[in-house]
């Protein structure tokens, strides 16, 4: 059986755990309670930013705009017709060790 000042020792860190608890699961709410808060407002700001809801009509095109439209852009390899006509690849043929022999047609 447990003597008087042991009881009372258990019943002190009895309460002083309890106490501790308490107070961490306190902390605990206020900083979800903190983080809800500036979540919320962090979403009103960024939804405030945002652009515009869009209209039902497409927006206007403005001529002569950022990306150049002359010369037209051109194929790498051009296709039999256009190598026929006198046009040139952009890019060298690939070296032989990355072509592959061709494929072989299983009989039936």
């Amino acid at each position: 059986m447990l003597t008087d000042s042991r009881k009372r020792a258990a019943r002190t860190d009895f309460w002083i755990a309890a106490v501790l608890i308490a107070g961490g699961l306190v902390v605990s709410g206020f900083s979800l309670a903190q983080l809800a808060v500036s979540d919320r407002d962090a979403m009103t700001m960024a939804q405030s930013q945002a652009a515009p809801p869009a209209s039902d009509k497409p927006a206007e095109a403005k001529p002569g705009g950022t990306r150049p439209t002359t010369p037209p852009p051109e194929p790498a390899r051009p296709d039999a017709d256009a190598r026929k006509a006198g046009a040139q690849p952009a890019l060298p043929p690939a070296p032989a060790e990355k072509t592959a022999p061709p494929i072989e047609q299983k009989s039936k």
